[in-house]
Order: C-alpha cells, then structure tokens, then sequence
C-alpha cells in the first residue's frame, strides 16, 4: 500500500486530499499544527472525519517541530510527501510577519531535509498565484516572470520554489510545485473572498 504523509491535514485542501487518496485505498499520515489563525473547531472536525477511516493517523506539531517531524516521518516511512502547511492570508503577514518565516521558511525546510533524508519518490509543495506579484500582463500564462513579490507571504513562497528547486538539483529530489489560485469549495477556509461575499 503506497504510503502519503500530508502536512496541513486539517486545511482545507490538505484535508480533501486525504480524504480522496484514503477512498483510493492509500495509506495516510497527517501532520498539522492545528494554529488559530482561524476556528480551530474546524480543523478538528476535519480531522475528526479523517479519523473515521483507519488508514488513516496524524500528528499534531508545528513545522518547525524538527525532531518530532523527523521521528514521525521516519517511523511512517513515506513514499511521497505532500506538503500543504503554511502560513496563509496576504493581509495577516503585515500583522504577524514572524508566522511566515517559522511556518513557510524553516518549516517548509524542515520537509524538504525530511524527505531528502527519507529519499522519498516524490515531494510535492504549495505555492501560490501571489508569486506573480506586480506583473500587470493580463491574461498571463505560468511561465511568466516571478521576480516581483509584493508581499511577505508571497516572498516566502517564491523562496519555497527556490529551495526546492535547489533540492531537486543537488540531491535528485523530485520535486513538483502547485501555484495554487484561489480554492474554494466545502469545507473552505471562512477568511477567503468567496465566504465573505456569500455572508455579506
């Protein structure tokens, strides 16, 4: 059974992921720091569901939690890494700049030497439109210029494709990048656009 460890398992598309690759029959270990940067009761519930299928296990520990991450990762040995945790929100990182760089650098490094140590088959990470930045060509494609990041959270997540992108060449990670645009669907995040034009 091909195993999948998932950080930000009670996010919103971490938890959708894990409950579509569980009904795929994959084995599935979650790893989520379960912040308050919106209700926790949500997160819980999410886990909660995940939690019906026994296939399923989770630890609940920050990313920069190296040791415990190391341990966890190690004991599951995965085949692939999926990481979806970080520090979300443009407008939360001009308040709490720090989250950003303990969640989205140190701890996306954390998984990264995680799955380099562990040679996993594949790491897949989340990154974001907002690494397109100032670019005012419109429409635009994927391949276009990154060079121009307008806030923190995005100058982390451009960072994060830089690393990762470094891992990939000099240790033979596989490596995949989503740009992720605005998601939106059940079980959504409540601080994101739609949520708040539906409750207006």
């Amino acid at each position: 059974m091909t195993r999948i460890f998932i950080t930000g398992t009670a996010g919103f598309i971490g938890f959708h992921l894990a409950k579509l690759l569980l009904e795929d029959g994959f084995r599935v270990h979650g790893f989520d720091g379960m912040t308050d940067y919106y209700d926790v009761r949500l997160k819980e519930h999410r886990h909660h569901i995940l939690l019906e299928n026994e296939a399923f296990s989770v630890t609940e520990s920050l990313l920069g939690e190296y040791e415990t991450l190391k341990s966890v990762s190690q004991e599951f040995q995965p085949d692939v890494i999926v990481h979806l945790a970080a520090q979300a929100g443009v407008r939360y990182s001009l308040e709490n700049p720090r989250a950003y760089v303990d969640s989205n650098l140190l701890g996306t490094f954390n998984v990264m030497e995680a799955a380099k140590n562990l040679k996993v088959k594949h790491l897949l990470m989340a990154s974001t439109s907002s690494v397109y930045g100032a670019n005012e060509k419109m429409p635009f494609v994927e391949t276009e210029k990154t060079d121009t990041q307008l806030t923190l959270y995005a100058a982390t997540k451009k960072a994060n494709e830089s690393m990762a992108h470094s891992y990939a060449y000099l240790w033979n990670l596989p490596t995949t990048m989503f740009r992720f645009f605005t998601v939106y669907g059940p079980w959504g995040r409540p601080d994101m656009a739609l949520f708040k034009f539906v409750d207006a």
